[in-house]
């Protein structure tokens, strides 16, 4: 499955700033109530007292307590002009956030949320935030960048490549599966099957499970049969998205599409008895889970199938 045909997800993509707070902030500063729980606070009440806290903070100088209030604000589609106070800002002490806002504003940007719509606003914001592959600067807006040339109208596959290295070099795991997939499609960067597997590998080592659902359909065409269905059935038992998207820090589409690919490759080898042993109703069951996780992968796959593809 080529990666021009994904698509960059519009939607944020960060841990709500609430729990940044309550993170950051000792429970005694954010909660005066004596004897209650941050957990017991309503979302009314504890965005009131995360802005008071801020708000003092900021008097006190704080450069951190700043962002946070733009980031709290953001999610309440209030940001904006907080976000672009912090990118202007010259004093040293916010100096480090500037790349987290500028990434964060071209996402508003990117979205529509809170400002008109803008693409080339949200590439000119994530150049700034990616600062030309920079390791201390925003390795999300690296990794963002990627696949906003992977999918712009026209696409810039070169670019895509670009910005999917640097932001691997600077430990991104979704960049990393990514490069994978151009490298064994040629896209952006000529074709390299040993560079593919090696960023493969490693990804789906490390948790990638679009790099693991990608290495099954490798190991399924070479006519591996038995390692495809054997990985195929582990990545097949994922149920948990969500939580797989919090502890790798991959987008939670991508995720789908690669516990998706693994499902159907799983039941094309039901289907077939290709290296496990044939059962056309889990074939069945697990054909029909593919297209529920997604569509569009199951429906591409299908047609494959139904050339003679795979």
């Amino acid at each position: 499955m080529k990666l021009s045909s994904e698509a960059l997800p519009r939607r944020r993509s960060s841990e709500p700033v609430l729990q940044t707070i309550s993170r950051t902030f000792s429970d005694s500063e954010l909660n005066k109530q004596q004897g209650a729980e941050i957990g017991n606070y309503s979302h009314t009440a504890l965005f009131a007292r995360a802005e008071e806290l801020l708000a003092k903070r900021i008097i006190d100088g704080d450069p951190l307590a700043y962002f946070l209030q733009g980031q709290l604000y953001f999610e309440e589609e209030k940001g904006v002009e907080y976000m672009k106070i912090i990118i202007n800002s010259n004093a040293p002490k916010a100096r480090h956030l500037k790349y987290a806002a500028a990434y964060n504003l071209g996402r508003s940007y990117f979205e529509g949320c809170g400002v008109k719509h803008s693409d080339k606003e949200a590439e000119r914001l994530w150049i700034i935030a990616a600062d030309h592959g920079n390791p201390k600067a925003s390795v999300k807006a690296q990794s963002t960048l990627g696949m906003f040339y992977s999918t712009s109208n026209p696409k810039d596959l070169k670019k895509a490549f670009f910005w999917h290295s640097e932001a691997c070099g600077n430990g991104s795991l979704e960049s990393q599966g990514i490069l994978g997939v151009m490298y064994l499609y040629g896209q952006g960067i000529c074709q390299n099957t040993k560079a593919a597997l090696e960023c493969l590998k490693e990804a789906a080592e490390r948790g990638n499970v679009y790099a693991q659902g990608h290495l099954v359909e490798y190991y399924y065409k070479r006519k591996c049969y038995t390692k495809a269905a054997a990985f195929a059935r582990r990545i097949a038992e994922n149920d948990n998205i969500d939580m797989l998207a919090k502890i790798t820090d991959c987008l939670p589409v991508y995720i789908t599409k690669g516990v998706a690919m693994a499902t159907f490759y799983f039941a094309r080898c039901l289907q077939l008895g290709l290296g496990i042993q044939q059962d056309q109703v889990a074939a069945k069951n697990y054909y029909s889970r593919a297209c529920l996780l997604d569509p569009d992968v199951a429906s591409d796959l299908e047609l494959a199938a139904n050339h003679g593809r795979i």
